[in-house]
């Protein structure tokens, strides 16, 4: 397979994710973190319960796919993290998103101010 095709296949993967997937991606950008941290965090955006059983099947879906890495803390502990082809899966998913978002330059001073605000 060429480097080519490899990368459309990422990026085809990336396109397919879930929201719940892409969410935990962006979780995982700020840092590595256990299983119980990235649920945590679910839950606050969500403002609701999740369920083990929704979470650790998409977290290993993401291993599985090459976009999160998962190592063991202890015996009874992993630890996430994202991988390079996570980051440019995000990364891909947020040009994609303001390629459709921005469409003025009024909406383009939006996201520079956005992203402002976090600097």
């Amino acid at each position: 397979m060429s480097e080519a095709q490899a990368v459309a296949g990422e990026v085809s993967v990336v396109r397919d994710l879930t929201a719940f997937q892409q969410n935990i991606l962006v979780i995982l950008s700020e840092e590595p973190m256990y299983g119980l941290a990235i649920k945590r965090r679910l839950e606050e955006y969500y403002g609701t319960e999740v369920n083990h059983g929704r979470l650790y099947p998409n977290l290993d879906d993401l291993v599985e796919m090459g976009l999160v890495e998962k190592s063991e803390l202890d015996k009874r502990t992993n630890q996430y993290e994202l991988t390079e082809a996570g980051h440019d899966a995000l990364i891909d998913q947020f040009d994609w998103m303001l390629a459709k978002f921005v469409s003025d330059d009024e909406r383009a001073d939006e996201v520079v101010d956005l992203v402002e605000s976090y600097r």
